[in-house]
């Protein structure tokens, strides 16, 4: 099964730039796409849209977005994945578009997801994400919601992470696997993950109440988890930075999770609870 977890990057990458590809054939489940790209200027990257919207997001580097609907020069700008805050482009189903890096090499992840109409295309600009630091002590970690439920979109929730080295993050392990609102909402979810040092590595658990999906994974650098249902930490080890980019789709597009009751205790700290 741990196999069938893990999406390993092509390396070299494929000549238009493309790194990985999930789909929901791929991956075996109904609703959310993801591929990585690492554009370089003069070799353009085009995709269809079909019945999807698309968000693309500058993980690093700068991009050009040539569009049906639209276009967007120099879109992102940061040296790479660990700094600062991103920049994304936001298109709606029926869309025909074209990638290029824009003065030098790009990194860029495309998060799709079903959609009737969707909404009108829009650049979500780096000022516009505002950061949030989740946790404490070494839960403490930076989350960039760059497409969540307080942004427009039909189907699409993306969102990043940044780890320092010796934290965890998705921490306390929870989940979103049943259609049971209010309570849990069912949220397929892909993670990107980029790691600095690039040569190190970080964990991911992906497990179940009843643990007939319990697996514990060694990520690397470019690489994606798919998580179709669990809990689903992950541990950044002494020395390493993790970073990952995160993809939700479902049913309903609203992210209501259900902690591990074994560890819930952990929202609190234990200073805040005398």
């Amino acid at each position: 099964m741990t196999g069938g977890l893990i999406v390993r990057s092509s390396d070299p990458p494929a000549r238009d730039g493309t790194l990985i590809t999930v789909t929901p054939e791929s991956a075996g489940w109904t609703y959310v796409g993801f591929e990585a790209l690492a554009l370089v200027p003069g070799r353009p990257a085009q995709r269809e849209c079909g019945e999807r919207e698309v968000c693309i997001v500058a993980v690093c580097g700068r991009l050009d977005v040539r569009a049906s609907v639209g276009r967007w020069e120099a879109v992102g700008g940061r040296p790479d994945p660990f700094s600062g805050t991103p920049e994304a482009v936001y298109l709606p189903p029926g869309t025909s578009f074209e990638l290029e890096a824009h003065g030098g090499p790009c990194e860029v992840g495309l998060c799709f997801a079903p959609a009737r109409e969707g909404v009108a295309p829009r650049l979500l600009r780096a000022s516009e994400v505002e950061p949030e630091t989740r946790g404490y002590g070494a839960q403490e970690r930076t989350v960039h919601p760059i497409l969540m439920s307080d942004g427009e979109a039909e189907s699409l929730l993306v969102t990043e992470v940044q780890t320092p080295a010796g934290h965890w993050s998705s921490y306390p392990p929870h989940k979103h696997d049943r259609d049971a609102l209010p309570e849990e909402s069912y949220l397929e979810e892909t993670y990107y993950h980029r790691l600095d040092p690039a040569h190190g590595f970080a964990i991911q658990r992906v497990y179940t109440d009843d643990r007939s999906l319990d697996e514990t994974l060694t990520v690397r650098d470019r690489e994606v988890v798919l998580v179709p249902r669990g809990y689903h930490p992950v541990g950044a080890p002494p020395g390493y930075r993790s970073y990952y980019l995160n993809v939700m789709a479902g049913p309903t597009r609203t992210w209501v999770f259900h902690n591990d009751p074994d560890h819930e205790w952990l929202m609190t700290p234990a200073s805040a609870a005398d």
